[in-house]
């Protein structure tokens, strides 16, 4: 039997220069049909969405899945607040979590999982203030250097 890759939808790459990432969780999203559908055409943007947790639930909001070209009647609102499917435990855990100051939930993937279901990729989340940024982009540049040093030696 042929094993089958998870496909990337959308990727929040500025999640990860704007915030310092602390946990991360892997959720389901609910979805109606012609928005699953339209996900396998053309995707979605992830960029300015965050999440909340209502009561015991967990809210995902800002997330644009665009209509389907062929739903009709059947598309609903793009901009559409969505529930995510976390276990009770989790539920709990992050809403004390982020009971605390400075903590947010951040979307950093939409994918589709090996069984084709979608999956979000949250992160629990510390806000970077600006001196940590410049540190991060300083270490990644002399990284760079080291491996750009060490590939040119070790071409001799």
């Amino acid at each position: 039997m042929e094993k089958r890759e998870r496909k990337s939808i959308a990727r929040n790459r500025s999640a990860r220069h704007e915030y310092e990432i602390l946990e991360t969780f892997e959720c389901g999203v609910v979805l109606t049909g012609t928005e699953v559908k339209s996900l396998r055409d053309r995707g979605a943007q992830i960029t300015d969405a965050f999440c909340l947790v209502r009561g015991r639930e967990v809210w995902l909001h800002g997330v644009h899945i665009h209509p389907y070209s062929n739903g009709g009647v059947w598309n609903v609102d793009p901009d559409r607040k969505r529930k995510l499917l976390l276990h009770r435990s989790q539920i709990t855990y992050l809403d004390s979590k982020l009971r605390q100051k400075g903590l947010a939930l951040i979307p950093l993937d939409l994918l589709f999982d090996t069984h084709n279901r979608v999956k979000l990729v949250i992160g629990l989340a510390r806000g970077k203030k600006l001196y940590d940024k410049r540190a991060d982009a300083a270490r990644r540049d002399s990284d760079r250097e080291i491996q750009r040093a060490l590939k040119e030696r070790s071409r001799f």
